[in-house]
């Protein structure tokens, strides 16, 4: 049963050395050299994601998306939040924003580049990441699409560029990867 445990986290660690395993500036090929941001500016600072940043400010994790990381974040756009992202920005729903938060963060900072060469290494299941909330994650291709599925099945693609900061990648979803309640 053990060796089961260990084989099924292989897929798993090949994304965390895939991701650790980049070097910096122009040597790391087609990554970009980060921008002195944080997850936290770049999130505010991009138009599409401003609800997702309210939701961050009102659950008291924006002090994380400043600190040191690296972090992940894959941030459901304007159009995937809708209302129940601007519900969420408000101090009474602080936890669930914050577990919301929590669902779409994982450790380290993984590019497209990243992702992609884990999924060419870890075979037709796709490969899992656990999530700051210790949700897994899944991430499979779709045509020339990165999919990313929770395990309650609630599911996004990845859009748009990713954006890589000083403390990890910004990288845009276009769904929530938690279902509503």
């Amino acid at each position: 049963m053990r060796n089961q445990r260990l084989w099924a986290l292989a897929p798993v660690m090949a994304l965390c050395l895939v991701g650790c395993n980049r070097t910096e500036g122009a040597a790391a090929g087609s990554a970009a050299a980060p921008s002195n941001e944080t997850l936290a500016a770049a999130i505010a600072d991009e138009g599409d994601l401003d609800t997702l940043a309210s939701v961050a400010r009102s659950s008291g994790l924006s002090e994380v998306l400043e600190g040191k990381g690296p972090y992940t974040v894959f941030a459901p756009v304007n159009a995937a939040l809708g209302t129940a992202g601007s519900e969420l920005a408000g101090d009474a729903l602080k936890a669930q924003s914050a577990a919301l938060l929590r669902a779409h963060i994982v450790p380290g900072a993984l590019t497209r580049a990243d992702i992609e060469a884990a999924l060419t290494s870890g075979g037709s299941d796709g490969v899992k990441m656990r999530t700051m909330a210790d949700g897994l994650l899944t991430f499979t291709k779709s045509g020339d699409a990165i999919v990313v599925t929770a395990a309650d099945g609630a599911t996004g693609r990845l859009t748009r560029s990713e954006e890589v900061v000083s403390n990890g990648v910004v990288q845009p979803v276009d769904g929530v990867l938690v279902r509503a309640e």
